[in-house]
């Protein structure tokens, strides 16, 4: 679906569907007075009295011959507005735009949608003044109304005769006059919504269909696009440089070259930023976990095509970075393998010895993300002395537990850089909520053959997943850099259909990304 803009008489505002969200208990007139002269119409349809604004509520109008605007649909947010943050305001107009395409779609309502920018300011409270704040309820919207079309359908080959319903032509937003502010948030809403849905591809991929070669020619194919620089170690190199633990995950799967473990590596530089220090983000990308010799039930095991979503949130976020113009030098690391059983896999009792030189007893081959990261933020360390380090991982099902499956773990210890990324990911709605990285939680690591073992007790589980990988942040000798791990297990592979996104992959932590890497 196209973006495109509409400025002039509110007359003469043309759209096959005119879309206007509101709250319970709001009139179409209150919300966008421009209705006054885009659809008179609308104000006096009986049909009114029907309509309650309730969350997910919608009501299409349609208008008499020859009016410009055809049809008006009417799209409810929910109650209680003034008792609601900013950021949930956001968050309601994401999955009611998202929602009221999806429904267009549905019924066959192909052509020109629009909606008007000042619904947009007053769903988040904002006035038209106030230039930063409708400039962000646009931006959400736009991203909310593309990803809310979103569909997985890469793999299926289609019914013969039939097609699916095709995705609306258009989605314009309507304004009294041109406002390059308000276009410029909504190509950023745009290159947010194929940021995500890059990464929600790529997680969806079968395992047989996206390996560690494919991640890493993903990669190289983005760098290509972009200019960006990439490079890839092999599991030569990554052994060569004395990163055991990685290799070890790997291992299983490394007979077959485009199974075998690599470390692929991008890196944005605008000019004048070449030298700084950079953002290093470092994401998971175990293409497929088994679960190694300590082999997963089968029962979901399926999901685990997903375990590479933090490697694929670092995609998506090299995919917008360059388009968005962001100053700031960002490197990338994806850490990829396959957790295979095989007759040279890891085995449980195993000792590894780290790039950082810690050895590491493996007593769970199923905590192998940790595995593939400690070995990879050392060498991020090492290499580029970063200013700001974060590693992003579906990596834990305690992490589930704990905060459920639409809320992710932050672990950091420095307190601006934690709430910046809690505020960041509220406000494109990406719930993080901070978990404890108390060294108690290394009393369940002590192994009695090596420094450490890579798993302890069931519980805590998240929290001693995250203090192992602080064993391998600010080594001796190095700069020391701030640091956030990202426990995604939850939100970034969904077995229900939320609003904004089916069931699979969601590409969560992409926009947080983003954001941080704008900030």
């Amino acid at each position: 679906m196209k973006i495109a803009f509409q400025a002039g008489l509110p007359a003469e505002w043309t759209a096959a569907v005119l879309i206007v969200p509101l709250f319970e208990n709001e009139t179409p007139g209150e919300v966008c007075p421009e209705l006054h002269d885009a659809a008179p119409w609308l104000l006096s349809a009986p049909g009114l009295a029907d309509f309650r604004g309730k969350k997910d509520e919608t009501l299409l109008f349609h208008g008499p011959a020859g009016a410009h605007a055809a049809r008006v649909l009417l799209a409810g947010m929910g109650d209680n507005p003034s008792a609601k943050t900013r950021a949930e305001r956001l968050d309601a107009l994401r999955v009611t735009l998202g929602g009221a395409t999806a429904w267009c779609r549905k019924h066959g309502l192909a052509g020109a949608l629009a909606v008007p920018v000042s619904a947009l300011s007053h769903a988040v409270g904002s006035n038209d003044k106030d230039d930063r704040s409708v400039s962000r309820a646009v931006r959400e919207a736009i991203c909310g109304a593309l990803l809310g079309l979103y569909r997985n359908t890469a793999f299926k080959s289609g019914t013969a005769g039939q097609s699916p319903d095709p995705d609306p032509e258009r989605l314009d937003l309507l304004m009294a006059a041109s406002l390059p502010e308000v276009e410029a948030a909504a190509r950023e809403g745009e290159i947010h919504a194929q940021a995500v849905t890059l990464a929600r591809n790529l997680a969806n991929a079968p395992a047989n269909r996206l390996a560690p070669a494919d991640m890493t020619e993903e990669a190289a194919r983005l760098a290509a696009r972009h200019g960006l620089r990439h490079e890839t170690l092999g599991m030569d190199d990554l052994q060569k440089l004395g990163m055991g633990a990685f290799v070890a995950v790997g291992a299983g799967a490394a007979g077959n070259p485009r199974h075998a473990p690599c470390l692929s590596i991008l890196e944005y530089a605008p000019a004048g930023h070449e030298n700084e220090a950079p953002l290093v983000v470092v994401g998971k990308g175990i293409t497929f976990d088994s679960g190694g010799i300590s082999l997963k039930p089968s029962a979901g095991m399926w999901e685990m095509k997903g375990d590479m979503g933090g490697a694929a949130a670092v995609l998506g976020l090299f995919e917008a970075l360059p388009r968005l113009g962001v100053q700031r030098r960002v490197v990338g690391l994806l850490a990829c393998a396959e957790n295979m059983p095989g007759a040279f896999a890891s085995r449980p009792g195993d000792v590894v010895k780290t790039l950082s030189g810690k050895t590491v007893e493996i007593v769970n081959t199923d905590a192998e993300g940790r595995l593939v990261l400690c070995d990879a933020l050392t060498y991020a360390q090492k290499r580029w002395s970063p200013d700001v380090l974060v590693d992003v991982a579906t990596l834990t099902g305690a992490c589930v537990v704990a905060l459920g499956d639409d809320v992710a773990g932050l672990f950091c210890e420095e307190p601006e850089l934690a709430a910046r990324i809690k505020s960041l990911g509220e406000a494109v709605g990406e719930p993080f909520w901070p978990l404890p990285l108390h060294e108690r939680y290394f009393e369940k690591l002590k192994s009695e053959t090596a420094d450490f073992a890579n798993a302890g007790s069931r519980e805590g589980g998240a929290c001693s997943a995250a203090i192992f990988l602080k064993q391998f942040v600010n080594p001796e000798g190095a700069a020391k850099a701030r640091w956030a791990h990202l426990d995604i297990a939850g939100p970034a592979f969904l077995t229900r259909k939320i609003p904004n996104c089916p069931a699979g992959a969601s590409g969560f932590a992409v926009r947080t990304l983003i954001d941080l890497a704008s900030a």
